[in-house]
């Protein structure tokens, strides 16, 4: 499968093609973009993509945090 697609004169995106987004969150697991940004990402300027970029870094702390796996499923349940 060829990557051609992805390939823009512009500032490149993040994306490395692993998009879940995060509930509560609602960052992509793979990117750290907002779902709005990720929809928005072809309209941007230049400046704004590269805001959204310097922005990323930041983010990647929202999503270490453990969301509590199977005892936080059991409670939730009850």
């Amino acid at each position: 499968m060829s990557d051609d697609i992805w390939t823009r004169a512009e500032i490149d995106s993040p994306c490395i093609k692993v998009c879940v987004i995060h509930p509560a969150t609602r960052l992509c697991t793979g990117c750290l973009r907002s779902i709005d940004e990720i929809g928005a990402w072809s309209q941007l300027t230049p400046e704004a993509r590269k805001a959204v970029m310097d922005d990323l870094p930041a983010r990647a702390p929202l999503l270490r945090q453990r969301r509590g796996g199977r005892a936080a499923r059991i409670k939730n349940a009850l």
